[in-house]
């Protein structure tokens, strides 16, 4: 039995003559009344008896109608339900950051999504050593890079832009030096090759070349504590930078040296609605911190 049969006939039943079923239905009335005689003609039974007065239920028709209200009530609840599920998203959602970027853009973002969304169950993943997150199993990943893999979906928050920073105690102890001129005379706290990636690592090889006195690190919390304690000199996204009171910022920001931030989403669940609900509220709220992420010193 073809299950548009039952629209049909709740809509007779309810509208009582071929004309109100029609506008029910949204079609004329010429077109319900062959639909019925189809429907009749193929079940070989008589839902409706037909007088002047309009149309009756025959017996047949009583159970077809009594059923039509129930699948009629049931398809509205799943209607419901389906709404929603979709307004309001259900299941696990994976993410991956660096655990700077974790910390100091996504932690309140972050916060705001689980309140928003109750039923999103959250999997946080960290990683120092951002070139392995595309390689955890993640539906979406914040990533800092300027040349995306062709391969990867993803929407472009900003351009991250770094500069030298050091910590007030630091710059006390050697008022006289020269960043701009004689950079290897200070100590500095440097990534390790880990860090390959980041465009910074220009201004590296450029200025520091020469340098003796380093430290390497694999994290930048690491670079950002080393700084922030006055161990010495780093180079530092702004976004980090500029929110820390023991640091002063010693340059503009780097020439050049920007990188851009990503929110790429895995292609085996971006049709999900709940990656794509989450995905464009990570970016919505991402991009309203551009202007503390893209910094742009007062002149």
């Amino acid at each position: 039995m073809d299950w548009d049969y039952l629209r049909y006939i709740h809509a007779l039943a309810i509208g009582g003559t071929l004309a109100k079923a029609g506008e029910l239905l949204g079609v004329h009335q010429t077109t319900v009344l062959r639909r019925l005689d189809q429907m009749e003609e193929a079940l070989g039974v008589q839902f409706f008896e037909r007088n002047r007065d309009g149309l009756q239920l025959t017996p047949v028709g009583e159970t077809a109608f009594r059923n039509a209200e129930k699948l009629s009530v049931e398809m509205e609840n799943l209607e419901r339900k389906l709404v929603g599920q979709d307004a309001a998203p259900v299941g696990k959602v994976r993410l991956a950051a660096e655990d700077t970027m974790m910390s100091e853009l996504l932690g309140s973002v972050l916060a705001e999504l689980v309140r928003e969304f109750p039923d999103i169950e959250l999997e946080v993943l960290t990683d120092n050593d951002v070139t392995n997150l595309t390689h955890r199993e993640a539906d979406l990943t914040l990533r800092p890079e300027n040349k995306p893999q062709a391969t990867l979906e993803g929407e472009r928050i900003a351009a991250i832009e770094s500069a030298v920073y050091g910590s007030a105690s630091y710059c006390r102890r050697h008022r006289n030096m020269d960043i701009e001129n004689q950079p290897e005379d200070c100590l500095w706290i440097i990534p390790d090759d880990t860090f390959s990636h980041l465009a910074t690592g220009r201004w590296y090889r450029k200025h520091l070349k020469h340098a003796t006195s380093v430290i390497r690190c694999n994290s930048l919390h690491a670079m950002h504590a080393l700084a922030r304690s006055g161990a010495g000199l780093a180079v530092l996204p702004c976004y980090l930078g500029e929110g820390t009171k023991e640091l002063r910022r010693l340059s503009d920001p780097l020439e050049g040296e920007s990188v851009d931030l990503w929110v790429h989403v895995s292609q085996d669940t971006q049709q999900m609605a709940r990656i794509r609900i989450v995905k464009e509220f990570l970016v919505d709220r991402l991009r309203a911190q551009a202007s503390a992420i893209e910094f742009n010193p007062t002149p």
